[in-house]
């Protein structure tokens, strides 16, 4: 009963800025809705589906195509490949715009190279495509989130049957055919996942569609707090993008649900070698996306952090960014930890996802479909009504949570607990029920069981998540903005701050060490990815949508020998001596 009601205590956080949320766009936002209805929402909804649909569409072509390549082919370079295809990851979305913009700019060093080269001085002599646009602001998502689809479509790949390949060659399909015939349809659950994770992280962004001109609902809502004031008209708008990430798990679901199933014992893939030409076509292609995605961006984060700190030293508030960064996403980690725990035993104390604790697991882990903008909105209001309720208590009693580092630490809780939630969860799956069995047949009770025999278990996936955690929450950046107390700054919204003002070479260092710090667990989960090729469970885990996870829990756990809890007598001497 008692790891049920912590479950429950724990999933509460998650609901209750949805229910704030419902609650304050009921009482309408006055004068300001028809003005919303008729200037703002229109343009606003119009374009971000405007950035899901080419953001969903190039994730899945460079996802998918990329991860084929690399599963089934073997051409010059694979090895490495197989490994810089997922750092892009690395990079949050604002972070590479915010390059983009730089290196685009009239003034910048790829228009200045041209220029140079030309023997031109007007600025305006060369008229690139502007950046500051829809197919700009795509782009650059969809290069730094086409990892998603890859590393799902690849999972996907390596661990279907090599029976149904190889009877497709020996009935003289070829490679096309054989993608689009078995290849795809086998893999178009996890397509679906990785695709709705990409999408998702789309529609959390602020940065980066601010920065590239593109008003969607996440910006609206920001702007609509922020510029005017209106919690209520943020509030709607907020429903809006939350009908829109229902939409889009909606269309997750309904992609596994018709995608096809793996049928066949999985083997070991056989590469097929290229031909020269499409050899190399095939080394072009899958490293275009690196270096558009990661390279170009990262090398000028480094020249001009480079630059900036030759002539100016180091930020003087770098390490207070820095600080601040890594004490909210510690806290958030720190509090996200044990209610995680919580929520994964009561699912494994009850076994089945239709119990009590599989639903009390799955309302933890909504939050994670959550924007920031949307959770930072609900956050807002909750936390405002029980200030106001600790007001009652004293008029002395100064509101407390609302505008403090609690409500930034809440935020990420309710962002990012699906991260260990999901990673735990998956991890109870590797150990074997007769580890249970056989402790509770030797009298242990659930927090004996929890303490001695699960957590030795769970501790490399209690630190693999905590990582991916401390890492997401780090880069947080719409409810940081929205939440965090005045004077407050972190690297994210310093670099979004220096970024407003037009001041590249000062965010520079910033986003460097975003990049930087981010960069390591991605290597990792790289190198992971690529050492399944050698060692695969039959069970693939595509259709959780936590691969990003699986890395650090993919290695199945030993169990301990189990104590003895009751003490056995010694046996009686015999009557007959």
């Amino acid at each position: 009963m008692i790891p049920r009601l912590l479950a429950g205590l724990s999933a509460v956080p998650v609901l209750l800025p949805l229910f704030a949320l419902v609650a304050v766009a009921a009482h309408g936002s006055g004068d300001l809705w028809p003005h919303l209805l008729r200037f703002v929402l229109p343009q606003a909804l119009t374009e971000t589906l405007v950035l899901l649909g080419g953001v969903g569409l190039f994730v899945v072509l460079v996802g998918t195509g990329t991860a084929w390549l690399t599963s089934n082919y073997r051409f010059p370079g694979r090895r490495l490949l197989c490994v810089a295809l997922v750092l892009p990851l690395a990079l949050p979305t604002y972070v590479a715009a915010y390059a983009w913009l730089d290196v685009l700019h009239p003034a910048g060093p790829v228009q200045t190279g041209l220029r140079r080269m030309l023997g031109l001085t007007d600025p305006r002599a060369i008229p690139l495509p502007e950046i500051r646009s829809a197919w700009g602001c795509i782009l650059v998502m969809g290069l730094v989130l086409y990892p998603y689809v890859y590393m799902t479509a690849r999972i996907a790949f390596l661990t279907q049957g090599m029976e149904m390949l190889r009877a497709g060659r020996a009935a003289g399909a070829g490679g096309w055919r054989l993608f689009r015939r078995i290849g795809l349809p086998l893999a178009r659950p996890a397509i679906a996942v990785g695709t709705a994770l990409a999408l998702m992280e789309a529609l959390n962004d602020v940065g980066a569609s601010e920065f590239l001109g593109l008003r969607t609902l996440t910006v609206s809502v920001y702007v609509t707090w922020i510029t005017r004031s209106s919690l209520e008209g943020a509030a709607q708008i907020a429903l809006l993008l939350l009908a829109l990430v229902a939409v889009v798990l909606w269309m997750e679901r309904w992609g596994r649900r018709h995608g096809g199933r793996e049928t066949a014992t999985p083997g070991r893939p056989e590469l097929r070698p290229l031909p020269p030409l499409a050899g190399w076509a095939a080394t072009l292609g899958c490293a275009l996306p690196v270096m558009l995605g990661c390279g170009v961006p990262l090398a000028y984060l480094c020249w001009a952090a480079s630059v900036r700190v030759v002539e100016f030293g180091l930020p003087p508030d770098l390490w207070r960014w820095a600080g601040n960064s890594a004490m909210l996403a510690g806290l958030a980690c720190a509090c996200a930890m044990p209610m995680a725990l919580a929520l994964a035993f009561a699912a494994r104390l009850d076994g089945s996802r239709r119990r009590l604790g599989g639903t009390l697991l799955r309302l933890g882990m909504m939050g994670y479909a959550l924007p920031g903008g949307v959770a930072a909105v609900g956050l807002i209001v909750a936390l405002g009504q029980l200030d106001a309720l600790a007001g009652l208590l004293g008029r002395w009693a100064p509101p407390l949570l609302s505008g403090s580092v609690a409500a930034v630490v809440a935020a990420y809780v309710i962002r990012f607990l699906a991260v260990p939630a999901g990673g735990l969860d998956a991890a109870y799956a590797r150990i074997r029920r007769e580890t249970d069995w056989s402790a509770r047949a030797m009298g242990a009770h659930d927090g004996w069981l929890l303490r001695r025999v699960h957590l030795p278990l769970l501790l490399p996936a209690m630190a693999g998540t905590a990582l991916l955690m401390l890492l997401d929450a780090m880069k947080e950046l719409p409810a940081t903005l929205m939440l965090r107390p005045l004077n407050v700054e972190t690297l994210a919204t310093a670099l979004y701050a220096e970024a407003a003002r037009g001041t590249y070479e000062e965010g520079a260092v910033a986003a460097l060490a975003l990049v930087v710090i981010g960069l390591p667990p991605i290597l990792l989960l790289a190198l992971a990815t690529r050492g399944g090729e050698a060692a695969r469970s039959p069970r693939p885990e595509t259709g959780t949508g936590w691969s990003r996870i699986g890395a650090f829990i993919r290695a199945r756990p030993t169990p301990p020998a189990v104590p003895r809890l009751v003490h056995r007598p010694a046996p009686r001497p015999s009557p007959h001596g």
